[in-house]
């Protein structure tokens, strides 16, 4: 594609935090013929060609920062810009809507196809629940996920072949397989059917499955997140499709990433019958309430926007007081604080609104985000290989001091 169509370009801000400078000071080095600026139909401001940033960044006249193989990473697939998420430049919200399957494909390929479908192997489904069945009736999501992937992995001999078409075959396989292994019903049914399974209760209204493929749409990717990175560096190794899975999974069961609904989800459990009071006793503890603010976004959070307007659906059957109770705490919040909910707040009110398993946040993210690893994984297989070999920096006991 040409820069015509946005690719190869950053945005104002994008190129200021390459450079280390202020936005302003981006347009200074346009005035001074150190930058070409481009408008773009449809774009906000100006964008800037990636390489001609890069070259400025190695001369004196940009104040740069440290910078290593991360700041170089080149990506086609997730931007989040002026408050949106996009895939692929397709807005996610509006492709949440659509099937998870076919938004997969689209961010491993580019190429939106309604109605797509994946394959598994109902052996292989069968081994992976059999495995699961060993384990601790308490154990987490994640941890079936985990066993599940390691199961699959040993099935299919041909996984260390990391050419494109392959990838995609074996990830669209193994979504599959998991949601499969962890609903207990068809191997043939959609990822979404598999996964409500899974979560439901006896209580939860089958509608919530609207919100749920909602979810795992706007969970695939978010851009080079902790995990996302880890996946990264293990495909700079040239490590297949299930290692990177594994490597991402590892990176993200941590309290700050993958399970950082669950403190939400605790909240929100004591806040249903008397949201006011709960926010009362949080505050006087002097603990932040969790479940507002993020890192990226300033003043909204795209995908809790979406996930909390269908929940408000009356159509979508979700508990209309756990609802509300959430919407309170969204005002009070809001209001005092200057902020906004985030996906956690999210999914943890979509959880409690269905009667759903409480690591649900957990596991939804987790198995959406095998997505967005697989579309890095693509990405970083046509890098050179080994790219992420950071030097440190020493501060231990010098030689000749013993």
């Amino acid at each position: 594609m040409t820069h015509a169509d946005g690719w190869n370009m950053l945005t104002t801000t994008q190129a200021a935090a390459r450079l280390g400078v202020k936005p302003e000071t981006v347009y200074a080095y346009v005035s001074r013929g150190l930058l070409t600026s481009t408008r773009l139909p449809g774009v906000r401001g100006s964008v800037f060609d990636v390489d001609e940033v890069e070259s400025l960044a190695g001369r004196d006249t940009a104040r740069r920062t440290d910078i290593g193989a991360v700041e170089r990473i080149r990506t086609r697939i997730t931007l989040i810009d002026d408050g949106h998420l996009y895939y692929r430049g397709r807005d996610a919200v509006e492709l949440s809507s659509r099937t998870f399957e076919s938004v997969a494909q689209f961010v491993w390929t580019g190429e939106l196809v309604d109605g797509a479908q994946f394959v598994t192997d109902p052996v292989v489904v069968q081994r992976c629940r059999e495995a699961l069945e060993l384990l601790s009736p308490d154990c987490r999501s994640i941890d079936r996920i985990r066993i599940a992937v390691d199961i699959a992995s040993t099935y299919r001999p041909m996984r260390f072949d990391t050419g494109y078409t392959s990838v995609v075959r074996e990830a669209g396989q193994l979504l599959l397989t998991v949601a499969a292994a962890l609903g207990g019903g068809s191997s043939e049914l959609l990822i979404a059917e598999s996964v409500w399974e899974a979560i439901e209760s006896d209580a939860s209204d089958p509608n919530g499955r609207v919100v749920l493929q909602a979810a795992l749409v706007l969970m695939a990717d978010h851009g080079l997140a902790a995990s996302t990175l880890g996946v990264r560096v293990a495909a700079s190794t040239r490590a297949n499709l299930y290692s990177i899975v594994s490597a991402g999974l590892g990176c993200i069961d941590g309290p700050l990433h993958g399970s950082a609904a669950d403190p939400v989800h605790r909240f929100l459990a004591t806040a249903i019958d008397d949201p006011i009071g709960a926010l009362a006793t949080q505050l006087r503890s002097g603990e932040r309430v969790p479940g507002f603010g993020h890192v990226i976004y300033t003043d909204r959070d795209p995908r809790a926007e979406e996930v909390l307007r269908l929940l408000r659906d009356p159509a979508h059957g979700a508990d209309p007081v756990v609802v509300a109770a959430a919407d309170t705490i969204i005002e009070e919040v809001s209001s005092r604080f200057d902020t906004f909910p985030n996906s956690d707040f999210a999914l943890a009110t979509f959880t409690l609104a269905y009667g759903l398993r409480a690591d649900t946040p957990e596991m939804l993210f987790a198995l959406a985000r095998i997505v967005g690893w697989t579309a890095h994984a693509l990405e970083e297989y046509g890098e050179e290989p080994l790219r992420f070999r950071v030097p440190g920096i020493y501060t231990g006991t010098r030689p000749g001091t013993y």
